[in-house]
């Protein structure tokens, strides 16, 4: 096994949206837990670093000044609402601002080999917040930033974005989607929250083919997830031939997970972790992880409690499991269809 690096920050912790929303499903609580069940575990062997705060000209890589204004200038002025489902209090920008940096030294430690892996628990989450938007529990898109940070400012030309949470990555996709030094593959429920994602959405301009988007049913589970992963987007990635992976783990897909309707089970995250990491060895680029949803704790601290052994080398990788009974080949053959034109298939 290749334990890796793990960030995390207290004031992750101070931002709460239930105190303007209460029954808020993005609490602390979620990673108070989390690290609970981890510190159990002696972290697993993992060496744990502090999440630094992000610079600003860092956050202006992905999003406008305009943006990273209006979130500052929002929480400086004791919080408020940004819609119906996003809260920020005076803490907050605070706790983005670690989120973001996590993000962002982890691609560094990374891509200065100081490991393999790398493991962020932050929140607030990012994959939905566009370039000049704040939206879906989402401040900064933190992996975004990282993705951006590492091209911009750590001399690599390609980056591989992977996001398997159960919302579909809009904020990343529009953030890179006319751009073709970023790859981003998004599996997702089809129809949920934020209604983006249909397979006909590949890119724009330079950008064409560099967005891969794989909806999948409700009630889906793990055999439809890999078949994808092992017949449409890795095979992508590889081609691709990125420099540093990066993944937006969102837990959200778990069947006992209340806000969505996907029946993936912990060791399925496992699974694509372990993807992930034959991934990254086949192309000799590390893995990063950056934490999004999920809204079930116990179900959280299990299932990245599954995810960090799997990164570091720990586990069988299952076959996908290919049939037909549940839509799995049509599925993963018109996906196949759509896309065969931008990769090698």
């Amino acid at each position: 096994m290749e334990p890796g690096l793990y960030y995390s920050h207290p004031v992750c912790l101070e931002h709460d949206p239930r105190a303007l929303s209460p029954g808020h499903p993005d609490t602390p609580e979620r990673l108070i837990e989390l690290e609970r069940v981890l510190g159990e575990r002696d972290w697993l062997g993992w060496e744990r670093r502090p999440a630094p705060q992000a610079f600003i000209e860092q956050l202006e890589l992905a999003h406008t000044p305009h943006h990273v204004r209006r979130i500052r200038e929002l929480c400086e002025g004791g919080g408020g609402a940004i819609d119906a489902d996003t809260y920020v209090g005076q803490a907050s920008f605070d706790a983005a601002l670690h989120a973001a940096g996590g993000a962002c030294a982890m691609a560094a430690d990374l891509l200065a080999g100081q490991a393999q892996t790398g493991f962020c628990a932050v929140r607030p989450s990012g994959h939905h917040a566009e370039s000049d938007a704040a939206m879906g529990f989402c401040l900064f898109n933190n992996v975004a930033i990282a993705a951006a940070v590492a091209i911009a400012q750590l001399g690599i030309d390609r980056v591989f974005i992977l996001d398997w949470d159960v919302h579909h990555g809009n904020g990343t996709q529009e953030i890179f989607y006319e751009r073709s030094d970023v790859l981003f593959a998004s599996l997702h429920q089809a129809g949920l929250y934020p209604g983006t994602g249909t397979l006909g959405e590949w890119g724009y301009g330079d950008g064409e083919g560099h967005t891969i988007n794989m909806p999948v049913p409700a009630g889906s589970q793990e055999r439809l997830w890999l078949s994808l992963l092992d017949r449409v987007v890795l095979p992508a990635a590889v081609a691709f031939k990125p420099q540093l992976v990066l993944v937006s783990a969102g837990y959200d897909a778990h069947v006992e997970d209340p806000l969505a309707d996907c029946s993936l089970r912990t060791e399925s995250f496992a699974q694509m972790a372990l993807r992930v990491r034959q991934l990254g060895h086949a192309v000799g680029a590390p893995v990063g992880v950056v934490m999004e949803g999920g809204y079930n704790r116990r179900v959280l601290a299990e299932a990245v409690g599954a995810t960090l052994p799997a990164l570091a080398g720990d586990g069988i990788m299952l076959a996908e499991g290919e049939g037909s009974s549940d839509g799995v080949s049509e599925i993963t053959e018109r996906a196949i269809s759509h896309l065969s034109a931008h990769w090698p298939l």
